[in-house]
């Protein structure tokens, strides 16, 4: 799922967020995600409440953050488009003659679109430029696409690996607080298609995936996901295995640790 964060006056920005979900719509599915200032809680009784019409659904409740939300709508959206939420770690749009609309000089994520006018947005370039964006992946939404592969009807096995931001290793080492990745762009994600495809080739194999995120990932986050679709449990555990031994050892990605005492490149501890 590609998420977009739209910034700007509120007016401005909702219409830019109806255009684009409208014309991203016509072949894909958006959900549109809106920050407002009214606060509606739930009845007492319970955490969450959903409506059900004629017309769809909605909902509220409690102590839900938007990666929360994000990680739910990954496994059935194509397009997440934000309004309101400037501080998102996500590429975005933004509208608004001479005005950043609030957005802090190291606010995450990068602009891909500026517009003095709202009418000046091209849906068409948009979505060009959010395509070559890194996708927002969850273990849930690489499972949901391949469990949509032509040849699920054969599978009857997905193995899956995630590894994730370990505190330490022996009991006396400093804690791991955060984990840095950075990517050689581009070579990155070709390695890792060809490793896939490679993986492929193997009888019995229907689709693999992966998926490793880059940035700052914190102390118990997922870092890196590999997904087997596959005929039989054989097959698929082998697979899932030397999928991430080869993503580990082929694919340049560099990694920083960041301890409660130090800091360093792990490829440069000896």
């Amino acid at each position: 799922m590609h998420v977009l964060s739209v910034v700007g006056p509120e007016s401005a920005a909702r219409g830019v967020a109806d255009r684009l979900a409208a014309r991203l719509g016509e072949a894909a599915r958006v959900a549109e995600v809106h920050r407002t200032e009214t606060s509606v809680e739930p009845d007492e009784s319970a955490d969450a409440r959903y409506e059900l019409d004629n017309e769809g659904w909605t909902a509220t409740g409690r102590d839900r953050s938007l990666d929360d939300l994000l990680a739910d709508l990954a496994p059935d959206y194509d397009y997440a488009l934000l309004v309101g939420f400037s501080e998102a770690d996500a590429p975005r749009v933004v509208v608004g003659e001479g005005d950043d609309s609030g957005i802090e000089s190291d606010a995450p994520g990068e602009t891909i679109v500026r517009a003095d006018d709202p009418n000046e947005v091209d849906p068409a370039e948009v979505r060009a430029r959010l395509d070559d964006t890194d996708p927002y992946e969850t273990l849930e939404s690489l499972v949901a696409r391949v469990k949509r592969s032509d040849d699920a009807p054969y599978s009857g096995a997905i193995a899956t690996f995630t590894g994730r931001v370990r505190a330490k290793e022996d009991e006396d080492d400093d804690p791991t607080e955060l984990l840095e990745f950075e990517k050689y762009e581009g070579v990155a994600e070709e390695r890792m298609a060809d490793i896939s495809a490679e993986l492929e080739e193997r009888e019995g194999v229907f689709d693999v995936v992966m998926h490793h995120r880059t940035g700052v990932i914190e102390y118990g986050e997922d870092i890196v996901f590999v997904v087997v679709l596959a005929g039989h449990r054989e097959e698929a555990f082998r697979t899932v295995e030397d999928g991430i031994d080869r993503l580990k050892d082929e694919v340049p990605i560099f990694k920083k640790e960041v301890t409660t005492d130090e800091q360093f490149w792990v490829h440069e501890q000896s």
